[in-house]
């Protein structure tokens, strides 16, 4: 598989070069060329980003109105995507000093990719006057522009920084959720959910009390809150399962839980199975997952946790249950030879375990 990285790759450059020699007859597109290719294959995928955005500087006006006017006439001759992050990334190093233009240009290039990571540099700089800006966004007519509003001011968002400001005061993007809590495109409706299960990391009661006050009648909403609670429901947390009525006292027994094999190789697969048997005298909604605690290099163990299932058994009701996991090195995960562990968990606690062994 090509590295990430090579999405900045020359054919990427000369392309780019050729569509700023077009928007600005006094942009040299080969001297651009030459500069932004020099040592890249050194450079991670951000840093070509990063590197691209300083070269870019170098070869445009050095007045920012005039830079970020050439911007704007270049942009549709971009490929969208990640690479299209370059032009959010030169407002975020060049324009804190413009502040209502840079606004206006990261609301345009965050539809050709997104500006979440630029927008963060000017939180930090002046939460305040941001922020109000991206209460205006959450109410645009774009989806991307909404999506910015709330994927912007994450607490947590992965590949930045943490807003410690927020996450000191997660009221702070309240306004901006509560306008986007029922939205019609599931793009912006993830980003909501991924933003309130950043805010149950560091304020769980606060997160569960917002989502608990919105209309879970209403389908998107309803999806936001269950997507939202997913890590709280995986720890078992009984004020989030009791959102979707799953009790915390699941009165079920688990039996025959069965693996096919006890010794893998990377690239196997495990398979599982195990019966559940209702002993309440009711119907039980149930939420059905399982756990895998990965050895690591140090000779500890890593617990991720996996949705399986949701299910109503009945009184003296039984189901079986299966699954086929994968053992493969990912970019998110690297596996390593020794003890593993799978549980089986329900309504988030574990009724039943077992060990087999990965051999890398």
């Amino acid at each position: 598989m090509e590295p990430l990285k090579e999405m900045f790759n020359h054919e990427f450059y000369r392309h780019f070069s050729y569509a700023f020699g077009e928007a600005d007859e006094n942009f040299s597109a080969d001297a651009f060329f030459t500069d932004v290719t020099r040592g890249m294959e050194g450079l991670s995928l951000n840093g070509r980003l990063r590197n691209t955005s300083l070269v870019l500087r170098k070869h445009l006006p050095g007045d920012y109105k005039k830079a970020v006017d050439i911007l704007y006439t270049a942009a549709p001759a971009l490929r969208s995507g990640y690479t299209a992050l370059v032009l959010p990334d030169f407002v975020a190093l060049y324009g804190k000093g413009h502040f209502d233009l840079s606004m206006e240009a990261l609301r345009y290039f965050t539809t050709l990719g997104s500006a979440e990571f630029a927008i963060r540099e000017f939180l930090k700089t002046d939460l305040a006057k941001t922020l109000d800006v991206m209460h205006k966004w959450a109410d645009d007519k774009n989806p991307h522009v909404r999506r910015l509003a709330s994927e912007g001011s994450r607490p947590r968002l992965p590949w930045s920084f943490k807003l410690e400001e927020i996450i000191k005061q997660p009221s702070l993007t309240r306004g901006i959720l509560e306008k986007l809590n029922a939205d019609e495109e599931l793009y912006v409706r993830k980003s909501v959910a991924n933003h309130l299960n950043d805010h149950s990391k560091d304020n769980t009661a606060y997160m569960l009390q917002l989502v608990k006050s919105w209309d879970k009648q209403h389908k998107h909403t309803a999806w936001i809150i269950k997507h939202a609670v997913r890590t709280l429901i995986k720890k078992g947390n009984e004020e989030a399962l009791m959102i979707f009525g799953f009790g915390n006292d699941a009165r079920v027994q688990l039996s025959d839980l069965a693996i096919d094999k006890t010794d893998l190789h990377l690239g196997d697969s495990l398979q599982f199975s195990f019966g559940l048997v209702s002993e309440g005298a009711d119907p039980q909604k149930l939420v059905i997952d399982y756990a895998v605690h990965y050895a690591k290099a140090s000779g500890s163990n890593s617990r991720k946790v996996f949705k399986l299932k949701e299910v109503t058994l009945l009184p003296g009701e039984q189901i079986a249950v299966s699954k086929k996991q994968l053992f493969q090195d990912l970019t998110t995960r690297k596996h390593y030879s020794g003890k593993h562990v799978l549980e089986i968990l329900v309504n988030g606690k574990v009724l039943g375990s077992t060990g087999f062994n990965l051999s890398v």
